[in-house]
């Protein structure tokens, strides 16, 4: 009886210690086991009410499922931790999730060079020349608006995405940014998870979607989607395919209308997350275009520090559709910088 209740006391100040490790951001020294990170979340979604000592009971349950007798059948899923993360912050006030990755990068470097041929047909640009160095970086926010929509696993979200081209070490125009694209987006999503052929199907999205410069005249570029993504995960491996149908514009109204014709009609992403690593392959319009107007890219984010959501960010690109004032101009180059938040 004695030991029982030392036990008990043990576990408390342990899960205090937890509690506090939590509220103060302070980092600890070691990484979480899957108990320890079961009594955090408990924690934040418990009832009032609710003794310590369930909490405990209902973690250490847990805990041995996936550790103990269940261990050969448990397999780490970055999907499915993205997915408590979403989770867990649904409707908080305050609060608005990651959705692609943020980043900034202070030094990118275009080996190509950026054609400023179409500033120049307005009057007052020139005499613009650009850099071939520049900083990017880019800002991707969502929330949901609904959840278990028809009494089902769907969510409606809803999301806005900038990315930003800073010419910041040119300082014969004043530093100008380049170009900046905006992306609101809506859409259903579906994360009831099924078989298909080997991989685990557990994201399927269905959405619109508008990307604009914001600019006028010979500067303006634009284009809407309706867009199905659907992401298959294997071990330490998701594959993402997203399709899209562009929205058809009178000739008098569209800005680019040959811009399927440089960014296809879908993209293929491979995510691998391992060791706190996370490389992120895509590939467009390779294919479809014959190779003559397609596009890739290649990321790698690491830990820089103890810090989980501060980390290193190299990011490669060559091809076309960087941005949508250069979307059939060929881009190569490489950028260096930090990131926030990744894919997964």
């Amino acid at each position: 009886m004695v030991w029982d209740i030392f036990d008990i006391i043990m576990r408390s100040l342990k899960l205090f210690f937890l509690v506090f490790c939590f509220n103060v951001n302070f980092v600890c020294a070691e990484e979480l086991s899957a108990y320890e990170s079961c009594l955090l979340k408990k924690i934040q979604s418990a009832d009032v009410n609710k003794a310590a000592n369930e909490i405990i009971k209902e973690c250490e349950k847990s805990a041995h499922t996936k550790q103990g007798t269940d261990e050969k059948t448990y397999q780490y899923s970055a999907i499915e931790e993205r997915l408590e993360i979403d989770k867990s912050n649904e409707f908080k006030p305050f609060t608005l999730m990651a959705f692609k990755p943020n980043y900034i990068m202070p030094l990118v470097y275009n080996r190509s060079g950026y054609d400023a041929s179409v500033y120049q047909q307005l009057p007052e640009e020139q005499d613009s020349t650009f850099d071939n160095a520049e900083a990017q970086f880019q800002i991707s926010i969502k929330t949901p608006l609904a959840v278990n929509l028809f009494n089902k696993d769907i969510i409606l979200y809803t999301a806005y995405t900038s990315r930003s081209f800073w010419q910041v070490y040119n300082s014969r125009l004043s530093r100008p940014f380049r170009e900046t694209n905006h992306e609101p987006e809506i859409w259903l999503q579906t994360t009831r998870s099924t078989s298909f052929m080997g991989f685990d199907n557990r994201i399927n999205m269905l959405g619109v979607s508008h990307q604009s410069n914001g600019r006028s005249n010979v500067l303006s570029r634009s284009w809407n989607r309706i867009y199905a993504t659907f992401s298959f995960e294997k071990e330490s491996s998701v594959f993402v395919v997203k399709l899209w149908k562009r929205y058809d514009e009178s000739p008098e109204d569209d800005d680019n209308p040959d811009i399927t014709d440089y960014m296809g009609h879908g993209e293929f992403r491979y995510i691998y997350k391992k060791d706190s690593q996370t490389f992120n392959l895509m590939t467009r319009n390779n294919i479809e275009s014959g190779f003559e107007r397609g596009a890739t890219e290649l990321s790698w984010s690491f830990p820089i520090g103890k810090r989980k959501d501060l980390r290193g960010y190299i990011q490669v690109f060559t091809g076309y559709g960087e941005s949508l004032i250069d979307y059939n101009q060929s881009v190569n180059r490489i950028g260096f910088g930090i990131s926030l938040s990744d894919w997964l």
